[in-house]
């Protein structure tokens, strides 16, 4: 649901009365201002699942405050010395982080107007809910049941994903973002389908080249030499998977609870951001192409949705060609959506590069530095992946 693009906007009630000059943003962050309506509820909800690990969270800096100094009465010369040089650290540390933030980016950058309303106040969105549920100590916490908007200190791709879904969308939008951090799709993410394997790998302590066999889904340990006994562990191959796609269930089952009205729902799609704890280990990064394959059909069957298409993301920090855990990653996110190698996933799967959205440049791994430029312009470009993957249906 759409109303006219503004030309100017408001950021915590400081006009922007013009568009400071910038370096032109590599995706269209000029999007259609929401117009407050409700969704038309005579639809079904549009649901759309977020997986993957830390970076599907909400580490994008919205602000920064500047620090102040502070001297004490009483203090020595050298001590008020110290605390002036402590000072000067934080606040260059403050203006470089500064520049980061969402504040920064709409503020001085004349980035990303929708944000903002009229009366300098972040838009809520009346079209598209989100949910944030976590697995924590056995059992599903929710972290998060509210309309898209801004709230709290950061943000996550799903302010740019659930502005273009909801430009899109006449009926009702339901975003559940299911994840959490420090998750492989080698491991922890493996989903249903996906069969063990054996990689040759030279051990560290004698140089002896071993045969060893990697889990597979429900399988337990990470891996054991092949002809050996396995010993299980605690945890399985797989079992973020199945936690995360029980908590997404648990939230369909409840649907009134989470879009409020709502009574009937399909699941339209999926979104997926990961492989930071994948680009390390070669058993898992020269495999990922065939876990996408596992992990697409898996989730289809799981949430009965043989049609809901799936879009997923590269880390920012490879860049194609790049011959590294990372570039092979980003080589089997581009195959997968490529239906001359994956002809079953035609009009379906659609990979994004991340590497010309991640602004500054920073690593995966360390959350991009809390850039909320990256965070929103990952967002807005996945979220343009996914409508155009339903354009194309029509």
């Amino acid at each position: 649901m759409l109303k006219k693009t503004r030309l100017t906007a408001a950021v915590l009630g400081l006009c922007l009365l013009t568009s400071p000059a910038h370096a032109e943003n590599p995706v269209n962050d000029k999007l259609p201002d929401p117009d407050g309506k409700p969704a038309d509820m005579t639809k079904p909800v549009k649901v759309f699942i977020i997986m993957g690990q830390s970076n599907t969270l909400e580490y994008g800096a919205v602000e920064k405050k500047e620090p102040v100094l502070k001297i004490k009465e009483g203090m020595s010369e050298q001590e008020q010395a110290k605390a002036k040089e402590k000072h000067e650290k934080r606040l260059a540390k403050y203006e470089q982080d500064r520049d980061k933030t969402l504040v920064s980016a709409i503020k001085n950058d004349g980035l990303y107007p929708f944000m903002v309303d009229d009366a300098g106040k972040w838009t809520k969105r009346q079209d598209v809910r989100v949910t944030h549920v976590m697995q924590s100590k056995g059992s599903m916490k929710m972290q998060r049941n509210d309309w898209l908007t801004v709230k709290g200190k950061a943000i996550g791709m799903g302010q740019g994903i659930g502005h273009q879904l909801g430009n899109h969308f006449d009926g009702p939008v339901l975003i559940i973002r299911s994840s959490i951090g420090n998750r492989g799709l080698g491991w922890d993410l493996l989903p249903p389908g996906s069969p063990s394997w054996e990689v040759e790998e030279k051990d560290n302590k004698t140089g002896e080249i071993r045969t060893m066999v990697y889990a597979g889904y429900k399988q337990s340990p990470k891996k054991w030499e092949k002809g050996t006994e396995a010993e299980r562990i605690k945890w399985y191959a797989g079992k973020q998977y199945d936690d995360d796609t029980a908590n997404a269930k648990k939230v369909l089952a409840e649907l009134d609870t989470y879009y409020p009205g709502a009574t009937e729902y399909e699941v339209a799609g999926f979104f997926w951001w990961q492989g930071c704890k994948d680009r390390n280990n070669p058993a898992y990064f020269n495999r990922y192409e065939k876990h996408l394959g596992f992990l697409i059909d898996a989730l289809r069957k799981d949430f009965n949705a043989p049609n809901a298409k799936f879009v997923a993301a590269s880390l920012g920090e490879d860049e194609k060609g790049v011959n590294n855990g990372g570039g092979k990653i980003l080589e089997a996110i581009m195959n997968i959506a490529d239906a001359s190698k994956h002809p079953q996933y035609k009009g379906a799967v659609a990979g994004v590069y991340t590497h010309p959205l991640t602004i500054p440049a920073g690593g995966s791994c360390g959350h991009y530095g809390g850039s909320a430029k990256t965070y929103m312009n990952v967002g807005i470009g996945m979220g343009e992946a996914m409508v155009d993957l339903f354009e194309n249906d029509k």
